[in-house]
C-alpha cells in the first residue's frame, strides 16, 4: 500500500526534491517530518530511506488515524481517509 500511495504522490521516487516544499516519496512537508520523528533518521524525508520514510508516515496516519494527510491520492487509491 505503501508503494502504491508513493506511486500516486511523487512517481515512486523516494528520493525526490522538486523544491515544492514536500520531500520524498510520500511528499512530507518539513513540520510533519520534524513533529513525526523523521530528524532522528535525516534532516528531510528525501535523504531519508524509504523504510524510515514508511515508518514516519505510519505514525502520521496512527495518529491521524487514517490517510487523510495524502488526501487526493488516498480516495484515489480507495484507502480511508479518517477512522472515525
Amino acid at each position: 500500500m505503501w508503494e502504491q500511495l508513493a506511486a500516486c504522490e511523487s512517481s515512486g521516487d523516494w528520493g525526490i526534491d522538486t523544491g515544492n516544499g514536500y520531500y520524498g516519496g510520500l511528499q512530507f512537508n518539513e513540520g510533519t517530518w520534524k513533529d513525526y520523528g523523521g530528524t532522528e533518521f535525516a534532516p528531510q524525508a528525501h535523504l531519508a530511506t524509504r523504510e524510515e520514510q514508511i515508518l514516519v508516515a505510519a505514525r502520521v496516519r496512527d495518529d491521524r488515524g487514517g490517510y487523510g494527510s495524502w488526501p487526493a491520492c488516498a480516495s484515489r487509491l480507495g484507502l480511508p481517509r479518517w477512522s472515525w
